[in-house]
């Protein structure tokens, strides 16, 4: 490990709000990201308690349940945790080419438009006045109405429904998705510059240092609309070429002058679930992924244990009734510091999901 990825683990991890945190409430925290990744529900939410110590899974919960988090289809195609303020001005911008890149998936489905307008008006009508079904309840209302839902239709059908801002998750119903209609939620009144300026934005400054090519990775969007995103915001940032790489951060951050003292004095670790942002917002992670860690992984994604801000192992966890069951596989022996360091990971864990 660098000195200089040393230095860009650290400042991700204050941007990202795993240490030092600056917000208390999940509504404020997801606002300042933007969006998470949120395909693993369970792990989404610990994502935000991870960053907002003190709160609990039934306190996520209970966002969902008043609206204020939702759930779509965003980034990259994959779903997203994000505020109900903002889940209109990012469909508008992202769903358009999401759309356009299922085009072929689409037709091997064989879903093509009248089925998708059928479908669309199905569940549109379903949800009309409040009306909050599950997935397997729509599903049973698509099929009565003669659309098939057989194989990935399903999916591909209620994420079209979504991307068209016709629809979106509002939490679990014994552990299914619960869909609600976007009808309840303002219209933004943001145009797509802005909406493009504001993405950009939120990006850097939340999960900076990073390179214009993290950002396209992980927004989805063109190149030639990353790079129009970041000239409209580059004044509002500081950029560092180092190596050939062109880093973009938050001015409050100085990338070249964070040093080991600027970090904390004991080890800090961080058990993150397996999508979270601290690795998977950029394309390029070896800056908390060294090369030599990474084989550990054998590519398959993990909830990992990181240590100052770099990957040293893997964990899961089994409950059972009142009881979590906790496994870690670290990559390297851990010293004393480092083990209670990794206990108190533990113990907030299992405050966040009220289990011993």
């Amino acid at each position: 490990m660098t000195n200089l990825n040393s230095n860009i683990a650290m400042t991700r991890l204050h941007n990202q709000q795993l240490i030092s945190t600056k917000f208390k409430k999940p509504l404020e925290l997801i606002s300042w990201l933007g969006a998470i990744q949120g395909q693993d529900y369970a792990g989404a939410k610990w994502a935000l308690g991870l960053r907002l110590p003190g709160i609990t899974d039934t306190y996520v919960e209970n966002e969902f349940a008043a609206k204020t988090l939702l759930r779509t289809w965003l980034m990259r195609g994959t779903l997203q945790i994000v505020s109900a303020d903002d889940i209109h001005w990012m469909l508008n911008l992202l769903a358009p080419r999401i759309i356009k890149k299922n085009t072929r998936r689409y037709r091997e489905l064989e879903l093509d438009d009248d089925t998708l307008k059928q479908s669309n008006q199905v569940l549109k009508e379903s949800l009309e006045g409040g009306t909050e079904l599950n997935r397997k309840e729509l599903l049973d209302i698509l099929r009565k109405k003669g659309i098939g839902t057989e194989g990935q239709r399903a999916a591909y059908i209620l994420q079209r429904a979504s991307l068209d801002g016709l629809i979106c998750q509002c939490g679990v119903d014994n552990n299914v998705p619960l869909y609600m209609s976007l009808d309840m939620i303002p219209e933004s009144d943001m145009d797509d510059d802005e909406a493009l300026a504001e993405l950009t934005r939120r990006y850097f400054k939340s999960r900076g240092p990073a390179t214009l090519h993290d950002f396209i990775w992980w927004s989805g969007l063109l190149t030639a609309d990353a790079r129009t995103g970041l000239e409209a915001v580059k004044l509002e940032l500081k950029q560092e070429t180092i190596n050939g790489k062109t880093y973009w951060y938050s001015e409050e951050e100085n990338l070249l002058t964070l040093s080991e003292d600027s970090g904390p004095n004991l080890p800090v670790v961080h058990l993150l679930p397996t999508y979270d942002e601290y690795l998977f917002a950029y394309r390029d992670r070896s800056a908390s992924l060294d090369l030599k860690m990474r084989k550990y992984l054998q590519g398959h994604y993990r909830s990992t244990i990181s240590l100052d801000g770099q990957i040293v192992g893997t964990w899961r966890r089994t409950f059972k009734k009142s009881r979590v069951l906790m496994e870690y596989h670290p990559f390297i022996t851990l010293n004393r510091d480092e083990k209670h360091a990794l206990d108190e990971a533990e113990l907030l864990y299992r405050k966040f999901m009220n289990k011993k």
